[in-house]
């Protein structure tokens, strides 16, 4: 079982950039499938960015496709999410998690079986 912890959150301005990290522990991530969540005040956990495995394609909501970047660093047994261009919408917890290798990215949540804190990241106007 893996465990994770991100970082990286915090308050930036419309426009500007943040780098979120997410450092597992327990076992390697090539071994697991890894995405990005988020949940804004009031809404419900929104799928962001995933890979099925180390060498899989990260796929990306049609929300953030072109502004973020997810990547994985197998010497660090870390994963990122390089946040561009950010917009008032996307304020939010973000969160890591991690679940079963998959040949595709999963996208729900019950498809993913560990999960980090979140980070807090707030884009302002």
């Amino acid at each position: 079982q893996v465990q994770l912890v991100e970082s990286g959150g915090g308050l930036v301005q419309a426009g500007g950039s943040l780098r979120l990290s997410c450092a597992a522990s327990g076992r390697t991530i090539m071994t697991a499938a890894m995405g990005w969540f988020r949940q804004a005040p009031g809404k419900e956990r929104e799928f962001v960015a995933a890979t099925g495995w180390s060498d899989g394609s990260p796929y990306y909501a049609d929300s953030v496709t072109g502004r973020f970047t997810m990547s994985r660093d197998n010497t660090k047994n870390s994963v990122y999410l390089q946040m561009n261009i950010l917009k008032s919408e996307d304020t939010a917890v973000y969160y890591c998690a991690a679940g079963p290798l998959s040949s595709a990215a999963p996208r729900k949540n019950h498809q993913f079986t560990t999960w980090g804190q979140g980070t807090q990241v707030t884009v302002s106007s």
